[in-house]
């Protein structure tokens, strides 16, 4: 959410960045909301007016009484009345003014950074840089559910039964690779000097409201029926939550935290052949990493979040590359964004694993995170999340880049202490 006064004093600014976004549908908020903000103010100015004047009169009929003058004494109690029904009027309208304004302000998307190339969609995102060399072996490579399967590691039959489409049942080694890479992303990150958190699986509306867009929430949170709980969709939100209401000493930033916790979506549309299996699925888990810092510092750490994804992909011997995010595929709230894609060497091309994404103030100003600085000022605090390992979507690339010919998967080195010491995953018979 941008600022209002921003908005206020600046509308060409913010209409020339909604077009930058394709979303010219949302171009008549921006009149509409400076109009609703100048009433609010006069309102609230009215308001303030009579409670300043409702102050001055009732010392001025305690002095008409004094004097003896009933009758004059009288007469301003009757305009003192009128003011409080007036004042009742106005304080009436203050909280449905307020709402109107902000609940504009919650869609009228972030201020992008000038560095964002611009286009519609994912399909004009810009391949930044590739980190490895990507290799299409000379034997096939099966769909990762088939590896899976052979290595008798996924139940899909099973989970259809117990839940439905898009969930999972990992046995054996496959299981316990999964675990072994989220074990090794956790203390990767800790080695990075990030704290490791285990956050609430579930928040309140206000956090939801606060970190995502009303798209975004409509897309993938699942309610909690009958409270006001959501599941989350990452531990980006609990724990960008955590901060909430929160005036933070400028002394104690950055705050670098790395944080592990199921996740949970709707996936809403249809998915083609490269979604089934478990590439897009209701719940996973991830490895997340978040940082809370000062605005001349984030576009620094923007650089180094996405920098340690890459970093621990090529550890798992993974060729990866990044891919700049452009203005309409950002999310409303976000500042900058960045793909880490993995090379996959069944479909000889990259899919998504992670992304790096820098908030600006947006998430702060909805949840009122403040920095107090050493001089006594305040100010909103910058937010970004990345994505540090997410299987099993990770699983996918790890599988395909690590698979022999006979069916085995090799074991990088960094993952073998996690994994029992073994170097290989041997197919069962």
């Amino acid at each position: 959410m941008i600022d209002i006064k921003f908005l206020r004093e600046n509308p060409d600014v913010v209409k020339e960045n909604i077009k930058k976004k394709f979303q010219d549908h949302k171009l008549h908020l921006v009149d509409e909301v400076i109009e609703l903000d100048k009433k609010r103010r006069e309102n609230q100015a009215e308001a303030d007016d009579i409670r300043a004047e409702k102050n001055k009169i009732s010392k001025e009929i305690g002095a008409l009484m004094a004097q003896g003058k009933k009758e004059e004494a009288e007469a301003v109690k009757a305009k003192v009345a009128e003011n409080a029904k007036r004042l009742a009027e106005l304080e009436a309208l203050q909280p449905e003014l307020d709402e109107k304004v902000r609940n504009i302000m919650l869609t009228i998307p972030n201020i992008i950074d000038p560095s964002v190339p611009i286009g519609k969609d994912d399909s004009e995102n810009v391949e930044v840089q590739k980190y490895g060399d990507p290799v299409v072996p000379d034997f096939e490579i099966p769909y990762h559910t088939e590896i899976m399967e052979k290595l008798a590691g996924i139940d899909l039959d099973a989970a259809r039964r117990v839940a439905g489409n898009g969930f999972y049942y990992l046995i054996g080694d496959v299981a316990r690779l999964h675990s072994a890479v989220l074990s090794y992303a956790r203390d990767f990150m800790i080695n990075k000097g990030f704290t490791y958190v285990i956050p609430p699986f579930m928040i309140r509306s206000d956090v939801v409201t606060g970190v995502m867009s009303f798209d975004e929430m409509d897309s993938m949170m699942y309610k909690i029926e009958g409270e006001d709980l959501f599941l989350i969709g990452t531990s980006e939100h609990s724990m960008i939550g955590r901060f909430k209401g929160e005036m933070i000493d400028e002394a104690e930033l950055p705050l670098t935290l790395t944080s592990y916790s199921p996740c949970f979506r709707k996936e809403k549309g249809a998915h083609g052949l490269e979604e089934r299996g478990v590439y897009r699925i209701h719940q996973f888990e991830k490895q997340e990493m978040i940082v809370v810092c000062k605005p001349e510092e984030s576009m620094e750490w923007y650089d180094k979040m996405w920098s340690y994804t890459v970093e621990l992909f090529r550890t798992l011997d993974i060729p990866v590359r990044t891919l700049e995010c452009c203005s309409g595929d950002l999310a409303d709230l976000k500042v900058k964004s960045v793909d880490v894609e993995a090379w996959s060497p069944r479909q000889q091309k990259y899919f998504e694993v992670g992304s790096c994404s820098n908030l600006g103030d947006a998430q702060a100003r909805r949840l009122q995170i403040r920095i107090k600085g050493e001089d006594g000022n305040k100010y909103l605090a910058h937010t970004l999340n990345n994505t540090v390992v997410a299987p099993p979507r990770m699983l996918i690339a790890f599988l395909e880049n690590n698979l022999n010919e006979d069916g085995s998967v090799n074991i990088p080195e960094v993952l073998r202490p996690y994994m029992g010491g073994i170097s290989k995953i041997e197919p069962k018979k």
